[in-house]
């Protein structure tokens, strides 16, 4: 056989970038822990679950166990039928999900959860058809999804997108803060916003968020923000819709981050851990008033992968897994000391301007000047093709044996779950040598 790297990238599209950047990707042979090895048995650490998906590391045995059980048993069978791994799936998700969030459809991606609960939200509420979302998001690659996301993923498919309706609004970023207001004296001027858009749009359906911003930025809103979001959206009859498929599963020490604010929401999108990403699987959760509303009305949605078997073999034994984990207090005890190690690398170089997060959710956002926040970069930039600093250091750390997510001008640090706090150590040391060269170019 030619060289795997070669045959892959001559053979397929690299996803998100210019196919010129998509000649010699790094082989992975294996996984263990939080490392992952290369051809040559090269250790690097998984500083962000892969894409912030592999919550519960590699080498998972009893998700592989319960995988290849169901492949032996019953490897698939049409969504019109049921199985026991189809029960036994819903049954633990009801002991993780949200109270009230009782009815489900089941795909095989986040990006396909979402486009689901497009086409909920808008057969139920009928004829309102607009739906709110913001600027620093990302919700899928799929015609609905990609129109709903705000980075500049979406301006490259505008042209061809027939999905109309959509009204982004400013997000919930203190750090820089689209109102040039400072926390607590805003009055959380971006949520009250909201409101103001569905007051003057009209037809408004569904306001469509992350709870925490993901790639963009993992933005933490500020306490206020979605105890008043769900106010606003039951004084306007709209849904309030959560895309968790980054921000659940524990990544941010709850089962979803939502719950940090003890706050319902009409519908719930996930995907990416709730299998541990052992299998595809995405989940698009709603209450009992929605799917009854469909009762005698004709559902217009389907796939012929729904409710596959493989995939939701792993859900529940990935649950378990999680609770296991919980109880050992391993994942509480480094999220502490994550944010001590991330504050730290902060006070000794000058390139970093803010970090911020929760659990094992955090970015390292990088700035050319910290008392003035100016970027390196922008999403003008990374859509032009040109050069990025932050990506520049992910590139750098991966040739240093760390792997590192980064957008725009952040570094996203999402680790397994399962990490330890020396493997923290071990990632944050790889960090600080290589923004030290990054330092210099501080203004």
């Amino acid at each position: 056989m030619d060289d795997p790297r070669e045959l892959i990238a001559a053979h397929t599209y690299g996803t998100w970038r210019a196919q010129r950047e998509w000649k010699t990707p790094l082989y992975v042979s294996r996984g263990e822990g939080v490392y992952f090895f290369d051809e040559a048995d090269t250790r690097y650490l998984d500083f962000s679950s892969q894409l912030m998906c592999l919550n519960l590391g590699y080498e998972n045995k009893p998700i592989v166990d319960a995988i290849c059980k169901q492949a032996k048993k019953l490897p698939y069978v049409a969504p019109g039928f049921a199985c026991q791994i189809k029960a036994e799936a819903i049954e633990s998700l009801l002991r993780a999900m949200p109270p009230g969030l009782d009815r489900f459809f089941f795909s095989t991606s986040g990006t396909e959860a979402n486009e689901a609960a497009l086409k909920l939200i808008r057969q139920y509420m009928a004829p309102k058809y607009k739906i709110i979302s913001r600027y620093r998001s990302y919700h899928g690659s799929t015609s609905g999804s990609i129109a709903l996301t705000g980075d500049h993923r979406r301006w490259f498919a505008e042209p061809m997108n027939k999905v109309p309706g959509v009204v982004f609004a400013p997000d919930a970023y203190c750090y820089r803060c689209p109102f040039a207001l400072e926390y607590p004296a805003c009055n959380i001027q971006c949520v009250e916003y909201i409101d103001y858009i569905i007051k003057e749009e009209g037809n408004v359906a569904a306001i469509f968020v992350e709870p925490i911003v993901g790639t963009n930025g993992v933005i933490v809103p500020p306490k206020e923000y979605f105890p008043r979001l769900r106010d606003i959206a039951d004084e306007n009859q709209v849904l309030l819709v959560l895309d968790e498929v980054m921000s659940g599963w524990y990544r941010t020490g709850q089962w979803f981050a939502i719950n940090h604010w003890e706050v319902k929401p009409d519908i719930l999108t996930t995907a990416k851990g709730c299998t541990g990403a052992y299998t595809p699987l995405g989940i698009t959760a709603t209450t009992s008033a929605i799917r009854e509303y469909f009762e005698d009305r004709f559902l217009s949605h389907g796939h012929t992968y729904a409710m596959h078997p493989l995939a939701m073999a792993a859900l529940p034994v990935a649950i378990e897994e999680y609770e296991k984990l919980l109880a050992t207090g391993l994942v509480k005890r480094v999220a502490e000391h994550l944010k001590m190690r991330l504050s730290e690398l902060m006070t000794h170089h000058e390139c970093i301007g803010d970090v911020r997060g929760i659990g094992h959710f955090w970015a390292v956002e990088i700035v050319k000047n910290r008392d003035t926040k100016e970027r390196f970069d922008t999403k003008v930039d990374q859509a032009a093709l040109k050069s990025v600093v932050a990506a520049k250091v992910s590139n750098e750390a991966l040739r240093h044996g760390l792997y590192v997510v980064s957008w725009y001008n952040n570094l996203i640090i999402a680790p397994p779950l399962t990490i330890s706090e020396r493997q923290v150590d071990e990632g944050v040391e790889v960090l600080g040598k290589i923004l030290e060269s990054v330092d210099k170019f501080v203004e």
